[in-house]
């Protein structure tokens, strides 16, 4: 049986080669008890090598903070540009859509060049401002409270409007892409908000950038049974594209 310092290294180097590890797989691996790895994996924790998550540990701090749009929207710029270039060219001529909030959605509408007509409903006031230098698209602006943080709306009065239209697509940004919990942001009234735009539409894209997965917000938004594609960049771990694939979803990476 190996010792606690070499259990230790395995765990670590397991972790750092696929981002996050399970409190299972670790004990088939090690031939050890639950109890065991879970006391070593909060030594781990206490000298900030890892933070614990339900069932298992990962590498970066799983839980977001809600931050205002201008301060996100230099993060990864050059990611999010590549991602709502790459999500631009899904959308169809004479077509319908959704485009939620956040920064990464709001590269997509800056990369939208109308092939016809587009109809795009939109939560978001910069998403609507950006796209309003397009005659051919008509651009419905949903009502409600609107978030500083988000330059977005959210509420019932936002809700209830979805509910006469049906759409083809719903480009969707998130705070969090967890394998177990699903979609989440910071937001839980947005998270409600998004959970109606999902029923509105018959294809679900999230755009999220590589580190966003292994992250949760405070609202749950859906499970990823509930996701189609997911387009993000080639900083995704091996491990979770597999897990992604195996599920299903058809992962894009720019």
């Amino acid at each position: 049986m190996i010792n606690i310092a070499e259990r230790h290294k395995f765990i670590l180097d397991k972790l750092y080669e696929k981002g996050y590890i399970s409190v299972v797989d670790l004990c088939k691996e090690l031939d050890v008890s639950g109890v065991t790895i879970r006391k070593d994996l909060k030594l781990l924790e206490d000298r900030a090598l890892l933070f614990r998550s339900h069932g298992g540990a990962m590498v970066n701090n799983p839980y977001t903070n809600d931050k205002p749009v201008n301060e996100k929207e230099k993060i990864r710029k050059d990611e999010k540009d590549n991602i709502g270039l790459a999500a631009a060219a899904l959308v169809d001529a004479n077509d319908a859509i959704i485009i939620a909030s956040g920064t990464t959605v709001l590269a997509l509408a800056r990369n939208i060049h109308p092939k016809g007509s587009l109809t795009v409903i939109t939560a978001a006031l910069n998403v609507a401002l950006e796209l309003l230098r397009f005659p051919e698209i008509e651009v419905i602006q949903l009502g409600g409270l609107l978030r500083n943080s988000s330059s977005s709306v959210t509420g019932p009065y936002a809700e209830k409007i979805l509910e006469d239209f049906s759409c083809s697509k719903l480009f969707l940004g998130v705070d969090g892409i967890d394998i177990e919990f699903g979609l989440t942001t910071t937001n839980i009234m947005e998270a409600h908000l998004n959970q109606k735009m999902i029923s509105t539409v018959q294809k679900t894209i999230v755009l999220a950038d590589s580190s966003k997965f292994g992250k949760r917000g405070f609202g749950r938004i859906c499970g990823l049974e509930d996701v189609d594609e997911i387009i993000t960049d080639k900083g995704i771990s091996p491990h979770i594209l597999k897990t992604l694939e195996d599920m299903g979803i058809k992962v894009t990476i720019v």
